[in-house]
């Protein structure tokens, strides 16, 4: 399988932003079941932009590349106004054993491997209102690889996944919900957000594709009662980098979720596969 991935910096450091970058790009690898093993540099840079902050986006990137024990194998470089980096990956997976957005079934419980909040977190700190402390937390999930996940899903013969980026937790398990032809209950109080992300959610602090996503996926979500809009707002929250969102049969999740503390990967089960159609969020 080959991805490729490359975005504008969602925050200031440059390093972080390029280790941000890799494990954005690495995870659409992982979220097919896959291991990648090659990447490419892909980055768009201003010519005048100084070639010590070009060369700490790179720096993060490949010692993010490396962590994943991928191959950096060179890449390409062209001119533009606005910086964007990312890498081109490729990997491997057996076609028996991919992780597939329509292989859930009725009875799985789905867990959560991040957090969400990480597209209001940023866009606070574009506003300059951002709590450094929200910052540095939603950072550093931002650049935790998806490789543990997805080695967790690999050993256990997890069939239905995805990732959770630019398209939103709803968004993604829409897409789910429509390759399975089921419906993805989701229990609001058990979803995970990171610190300061549901206080810039009242002040509707959020990233433009975020709105994007609830006028396009939002047809196919029903709330409960006393989910205010805000809350509602939360699970279109456009990510960068975000987590897996994995469909565990029942019979299996103790033993999923001893394992994930054995190897030190946060999950949280976070709602269920049922009959019907679309997200239901209670």
């Amino acid at each position: 399988m080959a991805t490729t991935d490359f975005f504008t910096p969602v925050v200031d450091d440059p390093y972080d932003y390029g280790s941000i970058a890799a494990a954005n790009a690495l995870s659409d690898v992982y979220a097919m079941g896959g291991k990648p093993f090659l990447a490419l540099n892909i980055a768009a840079l201003p010519p005048n932009l100084p070639t010590e902050i070009s060369a700490e986006i790179l720096r993060g990137g490949a010692e993010k590349v490396r962590e994943a024990g991928v191959v950096l194998a060179g890449g390409h470089t062209v001119q533009d106004k606005e910086p964007k980096f990312g890498l081109m990956v490729l990997g491997f997976v057996h076609p028996d054993r991919l992780l597939s957005k329509g292989g859930a079934w009725v009875g799985d419980k789905l867990v959560l491997t991040k957090p969400l909040g990480f597209g209001t977190v940023t866009t606070a700190l574009k506003r300059e209102q951002v709590d450094p402390a929200d910052l540095a937390e939603a950072v550093s999930w931002m650049k935790r690889l998806n490789k543990t996940a997805a080695e967790l899903a690999a050993e256990f013969e997890l069939r239905g996944g995805t990732d959770v980026s630019g398209f939103s937790l709803l968004g993604h398990a829409s897409e789910v919900a429509n390759a399975s032809g089921l419906q993805l209950r989701f229990f609001f109080d058990q979803i995970p957000f990171t610190r300061g992300a549901q206080g810039y959610a009242q002040q509707w602090i959020f990233p433009g594709g975020s709105l994007d996503n609830r006028l396009f996926y939002g047809s196919q979500v029903h709330f409960g009662l006393g989910i205010d809009e805000a809350s509602q707002m939360l699970l279109f929250d456009a990510q960068t980098s975000g987590g897996l969102l994995l469909c565990v049969p029942a019979e299996k999740l103790p033993a999923f979720t001893r394992r994930a503390a054995q190897v030190d990967q946060p999950v949280w089960v976070i709602g269920e596969v049922v009959p019907g159609h679309g997200i239901q969020v209670v």
